[in-house]
């Protein structure tokens, strides 16, 4: 019979703004030429100076952007292991940790380290594909089918959004949404942990009858009492399937192909693509256009399907089909605005609406496997440069996301405990709002000393 362990509170949280803050004071105190004491220097104000004056120098030892082998490097791929086997326990992507950890530790720019991070969150989400694919797998292909299409146009509609939107816009945004995430998100792993405690005690409140003979004839038979009391204490949710959804797999890739021959006819909005377009002109919107018929079209294909979704909530009871597209279109249009990816944002959303937490991971997973080789395949078309350093990233966040899975699954197995994978998605989502809405409003601070435009913008 397995047993119920308690775990310390993981401090993890706390040790990137620690270093953060050494180095910056470290950076600074080596080339002060002030002689006061430090510590009477330290203002708010004089604090969020130091920190742009560090980055500053950071992005200035870089000098041409390319990314060198030394300190800051290796330190920022220690981070990024790490970041990556955090994030594969829970299914998502891990963007929000790899863009901050790039750009502050190893001091590339924001459009490098996007670049790098897509290749890296790729890398990872090969693996749990992979990982989750053996055996028995866990993934609900349903609900990866009716969310992927309304995914992909958000992601668009939330890059021209990002264009739009002032930089102080989408700070205060992606900080309530990632807070009110995280709180949701902690809420229902506590929940969680809590039932499995509950299914634990009366686990072994049943063990203790056998062992007192409470079973008639003194048998234990193949009795209903005995079956309940040999299930398992983490339950899976996942639907068993006697052969592969060889039909469904080539419907997301159908999806997939389509929006991205869209993306390789569209370039950016510079007019970079494989075809020469006006920059911003009416062949470039009218492309972008055609995404809102094609989601449409495909999401209706799919709800009109016959087969029913087997995903159930937390009152048992089907869940409507129609809330994963809308979920898929917030969580995509969002992580367009933020610059991440969708995964981050959707496995909340799922959580919520009663999704088992290995289920989540597993789909959640499967979805950013599509989402990022996209953005990964647009980097490529667009003329990255240093791809192959972006592929070592992607092999030692390949690596550590299958540490990170085998790690946790040999936890759940050990203890008991599916939250687990719900407390991990918390830890990551926690981190990301405090790196990212730390250094949003750094970069806003440092538009408003210099006295840059900080209202709305136009798309193009």
């Amino acid at each position: 019979m397995k047993r119920i362990h308690s775990f310390p509170r993981w401090n993890i949280s706390l040790t990137l703004p620690i270093l953060i803050i050494l180095i910056s004071l470290q950076s600074q105190s080596s080339h002060a030429t002030q002689t006061q004491p430090i510590l009477d220097d330290l203002t708010i104000e004089s604090f969020i100076n130091k920190t742009l004056q560090w980055r500053s120098h950071l992005r200035k030892s870089q000098g041409d952007h390319r990314l060198k082998l030394s300190a800051p490097t290796l330190l920022a791929g220690v981070f990024c292991f790490v970041a990556a086997s955090i994030s594969s326990a829970g299914g998502i992507g891990g963007g929000g940790l790899f863009i901050p950890i790039l750009t502050i530790v190893a001091g590339l720019d924001l459009k490098t380290a996007s670049s790098f991070s897509a290749f890296m969150v790729t890398g990872g989400s090969i693996a749990n594909v992979m990982y989750n694919l053996r055996g028995k797998t866990l993934i609900d292909y349903d609900i990866a089918l009716l969310s992927e299409p309304c995914m992909l146009l958000g992601v668009s509609i939330g890059v021209v959004c990002n264009h739009f939107f002032p930089e102080w816009l989408i700070t205060i945004l992606f900080a309530i949404f990632l807070v009110w995430s995280t709180f949701k998100t902690c809420r229902h792993g506590v929940w969680h942990w809590k039932m499995e405690s509950d299914r634990y005690h009366e686990t072994r409140n049943g063990y203790e009858k056998l062992e007192n003979g409470v079973i008639k004839n003194g048998t234990c038979g193949e009795s209903g009492e005995n079956k309940s009391l040999e299930e398992p204490l983490v339950g899976v949710e996942g639907k068993e399937k006697s052969r592969f959804p060889w039909k469904k797999l080539v419907a997301l890739l159908m999806v997939w192909f389509c929006f991205f021959v869209i993306y390789l006819f569209r370039g950016n909005r510079y007019g970079q693509g494989i075809i020469q377009m006006e920059a911003c002109g009416v062949g470039y919107w009218t492309l972008t256009l055609c995404q809102i018929p094609l989601a449409i079209a495909f999401t209706a294909w799919i709800l009109h399907r016959k087969e029913v979704i087997a995903c159930h909530g937390s009152n048992k009871q089907g869940v409507n089909k129609l809330i994963f597209p809308l979920m898929a279109l917030m969580a995509g249009g969002l992580g367009g605005v933020f610059g991440i990816g969708g995964g981050m944002l959707i496995s909340p959303l799922l959580l919520q609406v009663g999704v088992s937490p290995e289920v989540t991971a597993a789909t959640c997973s499967f979805m950013v496997f599509f989402s990022s080789t996209m953005s990964a395949f647009q980097y490529l078309l667009l003329g990255m440069e240093h791809t192959g350093t972006a592929l070592i990233f992607s092999v030692i966040c390949f690596v550590a996301s299958l540490v990170g899975l085998v790690v946790v699954q040999k936890a759940i197995k050990e203890f008991g405990r599916a939250s687990l994978i719900v407390f991990s998605v918390g830890i990551v989502m926690a981190l990301s709002a405090l790196l990212m809405t730390s250094f949003g409003a750094f970069d806003v601070w440092e538009d408003y000393i210099s006295g840059s435009y900080m209202g709305f913008k136009l798309p193009c």
